[in-house]
């Protein structure tokens, strides 16, 4: 077993230049402000990222992304999930431990092992079965500089093989297993299975904590349930 598929998670150090970084953050300055999710003035996350912004939903889809997404996978994968985080002044949160258990789809149907459902953004969100988020990969690229003062993302390495977690579990899992931060610099790439348990705390920097956030899938769904960016 490599040291991924034992712990969850990986870092990989200088994937983008810094020139296709300073692209990357002028391609997400130009989505409108009606497609972002706002606090106090300053854009903080957006979601549906794929569908607003044609230079990542290309990124998703490049060579240099696709090598690193399918070395994981064991079938060939599609983005079917991208949003924005950023931590700045006047939106800077602390996000408790929990796994990624919920995915988009384009419509509602109640299929047996789906539930529960949610609606965020105008799009239907909904928890799939385990061996779905399990044929899962998440891929995070730095925008900017993250560093354990500025929020990065705390781990407790192999976490994600073990399935869904309620509240108790996830306390005893804090217990037992010492937490790693993943510190990154703008253009590394931080991978993660969705099941990880994962945290991070509130900057306390003031500076801009940017990262693309796409998920990627290599399952179809069932009971005629689709991908919200994956026609199948």
């Amino acid at each position: 077993m490599c040291a991924f598929d034992q712990n969850g998670f990986a870092v990989l150090p200088s994937v983008f230049e810094p020139e296709e970084i300073a692209s990357l953050i002028e391609a997400i300055s130009r989505i409108g402000a009606d497609q972002a999710v706002r606090s106090r003035g300053g854009v903080h996350a957006i979601r549906n990222l794929l569908e607003v912004s044609p230079a990542v939903r290309e990124l998703a889809d490049s060579p240099k992304v696709r090598a690193i997404v399918e070395g994981h996978l064991a079938k060939a994968a599609f983005p079917v999930r991208g949003t924005l985080f950023d931590k700045i002044a006047g939106a800077n949160w602390l996000v408790p431990w929990h796994q990624d258990l919920t995915i988009c789809v384009t419509s509602r149907i109640d299929v047996p092992g789906y539930a529960p459902w949610t609606r965020k953004a105008g799009v239907c969100h909904v928890q799939p079965p385990v061996p779905v988020l399990e044929a899962m990969l998440s891929l995070r690229i730095h925008l900017d500089d993250c560093t354990e003062s500025n929020g990065a993302l705390r781990v407790l390495a192999g976490t994600h093989r073990n399935g869904k977690f309620g509240p108790a579990r996830i306390a005893e899992e804090q217990r037992v297993r010492a937490s790693v931060a993943c510190v990154a610099r703008a253009g590394d790439v931080l991978l993660m299975r969705p099941l990880l348990l994962h945290a991070s705390s509130a900057s306390s920097q003031v500076a801009h904590r940017r990262v693309i956030h796409i998920d990627y899938a290599s399952s179809r769904l069932d009971g005629g349930l689709r991908w919200l960016t994956h026609a199948n």
